[in-house]
């Protein structure tokens, strides 16, 4: 005999809820040029963000970022992802490493 209790029923339903709150949002990123597009990503605070980075240059570029603890390559004419965890608000600088006087950019969380 299967016996659900209900507080442990509703417990799950609501730690389901609050997976669901925290399902990452997605933000497209262009490399082209040697430079990113939008150079300033607005992100809420908070949340996990999944930037997904369209490398439309001939030559690979590595996303960088000391503030974010993040570096991912990604190759020529490729696509890659950029996994945030939840950011506090603020301000947070990366550059494209192997351009880097061209390749700039900011993710601000509000």
């Amino acid at each position: 005999m299967l016996r659900i209790r209900a507080p442990g029923f509703v417990l799950a339903l609501l730690l389901c809820g609050a997976a669901r709150a925290q399902e990452p949002l997605t933000i497209a990123l262009v490399i082209k040029d040697h430079a990113f597009s939008p150079a300033e990503l607005h992100v809420p605070a908070g949340k996990p963000i999944i930037i997904a980075i369209d490398n439309q240059d001939a030559t690979a570029e590595e996303f960088d970022s000391t503030d974010l603890q993040i570096e991912k390559v990604i190759a020529g004419g490729r696509k890659g992802v950029v996994h945030l965890r939840a950011l506090q608000p603020g301000r947070y600088s990366f550059i494209g490493e192997y351009h880097a006087e061209t390749a700039q950019g900011v993710v601000v969380a509000e």
